[in-house]
């Protein structure tokens, strides 16, 4: 895995092969922060990434100016290499092992940006309920910006506060963000291929 942008631009990082992970793809991962760089400044963002596995999604974050980056797995080894990363490459980043939904519902603190890459297998009902919790517990900021990966068999634009979604090959990011009326907008999104 590299990092795409920022400070680190283009620096690879090779994880121990038997963390259980399954990295967000270069592609993907650029695409992501396309849409998100269009929406924020990264100097200062107060970001949360959940299932965060080698840390991918947060390092990009380090390297384009976020310092306040919290990491939650319940891997011991995806937390430890997580501490290795973020000490070499000086980012401020707490990696907290621990059950997602366990810190979801004991959690107080509201973030700019929640960050969720779960299992693909994960039961349809546990995808909801990060979402669920997430506002109910108010751990989004008002300007903030929800975002879930997983696959198209999973479907999240049915729930509350549902904004858009994008696709990538196999993959889909859906966003979700606090909206004024409290009316949801389903985007017509074209499915882009990661071939070629």
């Amino acid at each position: 895995m590299r990092i795409i942008s920022g400070k680190f631009k283009g620096r690879r990082l090779t994880a121990p092969k038997n963390l259980p992970v399954r990295p967000t793809t270069d592609m993907s991962k650029e695409a992501l922060f396309n849409v998100l760089n269009n929406h924020f400044s990264f100097d200062g963002l107060k970001v949360l990434d959940l299932f965060a596995g080698t840390g991918n999604i947060s390092y990009e974050f380090g390297s384009r100016g976020s310092d306040n980056i919290t990491c939650v797995d319940g891997d011991f080894g995806c937390v430890k290499y997580i501490k290795q990363v973020a000490q070499e490459f000086d980012f401020n980043i707490a990696a907290i092992k621990s059950d997602v939904f366990k810190f979801l519902e004991k959690s107080n603190a509201a973030y700019d940006i929640i960050f969720a890459d779960p299992p693909y297998n994960l039961p349809q009902a546990e995808f909801e309920k990060i979402v669920i919790l997430i506002f109910e517990r108010d751990m989004l900021h008002e300007d903030g910006m929800m975002i879930i990966e997983h696959s198209k068999h999973t479907k999240l634009d049915h729930l509350i506060h549902f904004s858009f979604q994008k696709n990538y090959g196999g993959s889909v990011f859906s966003f979700f963000e606090i909206s004024d009326d409290e009316t949801t907008e389903v985007a017509d999104e074209t499915d882009v291929s990661e071939e070629g």
